[in-house]
């Protein structure tokens, strides 16, 4: 978990992706679509992808396993409940995902 753990320590939105799950790619399409570009990790195409899963995995993190500001999250349905319930943007805003925008009168 420790090569886990420096991978998303150092940028604000980290996904842990299988290139062809397809709530993988729902979460990574919400993401750009709000005007994020999180760092994605294809765990089918990287070096020690297998490795990086198996870790996740143990402690329950399914692909996609969402991290923001270096903590878990959680995966494709608590980051859609998280956007239903607009609290997902706020997160992202503190993380330095986003960029507040100030409101127009």
């Amino acid at each position: 978990m420790d090569m886990v753990m420096r991978m998303v320590s150092e940028l604000p939105v980290v996904i842990f992706s299988k290139s062809s799950c397809c709530m993988c790619h729902s979460i990574k399409t919400l993401f750009f679509h709000l005007g994020v570009n999180p760092a994605v990790y294809e765990l089918d195409e990287i070096p020690k992808g297998n490795e990086i899963e198996q870790s996740l995995l143990r402690r329950g993190r399914n692909p996609p396993a969402v991290f923001i500001g270096g903590e878990y999250i959680g995966g494709a349905n608590k980051i859609i409940s998280l956007h239903l319930e607009q609290a997902l943007q706020p997160m992202l805003i503190n993380a330095g995902a986003l960029v507040e925008l100030p409101a127009v009168d």
